[in-house]
């Protein structure tokens, strides 16, 4: 369902060629100790991805839940198509995240955020009291080998996360999932193609040091789990 009432800026969205990498490399597995550590939040009731794409990381959570319901929110209408067949449970909106959201007041048990924009008031408005938020954010060593070819993370993020949500929720807990993988050179196109970085591929040049690549490559992939309290 389409629910945007206005215009989005050009390079927000994700577009068709950023979904269908998404889905691909999401597919080969890379990032399953991820969706593990967010499925192990799994609730009942409600649970909201704010920020959803393709509904990769919401399908895993409903799995370990099997009477929740999920609800999609992504500014894509492109990635919410495939989330809106990710999961038999699982409903898709077209939104803003940094509009008022859809959803009823005190009505989700979780709310999840993978790489997305962070509405804390929405957050703290839609969770029910004791409701859970599960944050994922990437770590400034995240993809380090290929930071010519990516947007780099702030070195300050986890800092300016806890900053931006303590008005609205309490840490509770967090976990870091560091490891090292080998990618093929498709798996290092579909991973730079996925993300904000595919928007600036062929402004600066990116795209050829792209193409160059030819042999695996050893990277490593680097996130924080963040578990608040409503």
């Amino acid at each position: 369902m389409n629910l945007l009432h206005a215009r989005i800026p050009a390079g927000t969205a994700d577009t068709p060629d950023m979904v269908a990498a998404r889905v691909a490399f999401l597919g080969s597995g890379v990032y399953a100790p991820l969706a593990d550590e967010l499925a192990r939040h799994a609730t009942e009731g409600l649970i909201v991805d704010a920020g959803a794409g393709t509904g990769y990381y919401l399908a895993r959570v409903l799995d370990a839940a099997p009477s929740a319901h999920g609800l999609a929110l992504d500014v894509s209408a492109v990635a919410l198509r495939r989330a809106a067949r990710a999961h038999e449970r699982l409903g898709a909106a077209v939104w803003n995240l940094w509009e008022p959201w859809p959803v009823a007041s005190a009505s989700a048990s979780l709310v999840l955020n993978v790489f997305a924009p962070r509405n804390g008031p929405e957050f703290h408005r839609v969770l029910r009291p004791g409701g859970k938020l599960v944050v994922a954010v990437p770590n400034p060593g995240h993809l380090a080998e290929l930071r010519d070819l990516i947007v780099s993370v702030d070195e300050r993020k986890e800092e300016r996360l806890d900053a931006t949500l303590a008005e609205y929720v309490t840490l509770k807990s967090r976990t870091e999932l560091t490891r090292r993988v080998t990618l093929s050179p498709e798996q290092i196109r579909q991973v730079v193609g996925m993300g904000p970085s595919a928007h600036h591929l062929h402004k600066d040049g990116r795209a050829g040091q792209l193409d160059a690549i030819t042999e695996p490559v050893e990277v490593t992939t680097s996130f924080t789990v963040s578990a608040y309290r409503r």
